[in-house]
């Protein structure tokens, strides 16, 4: 099941092109709503539960906007925002059919820790932050989980082969794609050359001068 299903209430919008400042100026924000069904329909929802709802949803939770006492259950695609103030601008919402798969990115996130990590050698890096899922809209998460404790040497890697996905979840990259890997740290590197280097010395002590090279004018001709 999707992890969670936000309302909003939305109203028709007649204004449109430059217009649309006055309704920002007003506390509204324009938006629009895409559907392989109908034509797009223009709306306008109040910003500020508006702000405080894409916050949460952002563009991976379904949301229900309630349009002339009409739902239209909805996944934000575009969200447009001030390039300085970061305030709303204009929204764009597509209308998902709940009985058609859908297509959407996730975060991948890190949980436990890596054997290496707890050894104090170096750190994990998740080199691929996001995946992209395909799944019913009901099915939709918004991250999915790596397990890091998967890496128990400094050689091992994630792949998205090792990643699990919930039920009703499909990963559509390549299995073989590396998604966290372990580096050794500076120091933890340091250390170990350090102790390859003292285990060489006693050699180098140990060693017998069997004889001295003769001077070039030694060699006989």
């Amino acid at each position: 099941m999707s992890e969670e299903r936000y309302t909003l209430v939305a109203e028709p919008r007649e204004i449109v092109g430059k217009k649309v400042k006055q309704l920002r100026r007003e506390g509204w924000t324009p938006a629009v709503i895409y559907s392989s069904k109908q034509e797009p329909m223009n709306i306008q929802l109040e910003t500020r539960p508006l702000f405080k709802t894409l916050r949460k949803a952002s563009t991976t939770h379904l949301i229900d906007v309630n349009v002339a006492g009409q739902k239209h259950t909805v996944l934000a695609r575009e969200i447009q925002q001030h390039l300085t103030r970061g305030d709303l601008v204009h929204v764009d919402f597509l209308e998902v059919d709940m009985k058609a798969t859908i297509t959407s990115e996730v975060e991948l996130v890190g949980v436990g820790t890596a054997v290496p990590e707890e050894e104090d050698l170096g750190v994990v890096t998740i080199v691929m932050r996001n995946v992209t899922i395909e799944c019913l809209p009901d099915d939709l998460v918004s991250q999915i989980e790596v397990d890091l404790t998967k890496i128990q040497t400094p050689d091992d890697v994630i792949t998205v082969a090792d990643l699990v996905a919930p039920k009703g979840v499909t990963i559509m990259a390549e299995p073989e794609t590396i998604v966290a890997s372990f580096t050794f740290e500076r120091a933890a590197l340091e250390e170990e050359e350090e102790e390859e280097l003292e285990a060489y010395a006693p050699m180098a002590d140990s060693v017998e001068v069997i004889g001295k090279g003769k001077k070039e004018d030694e060699f006989e001709e």
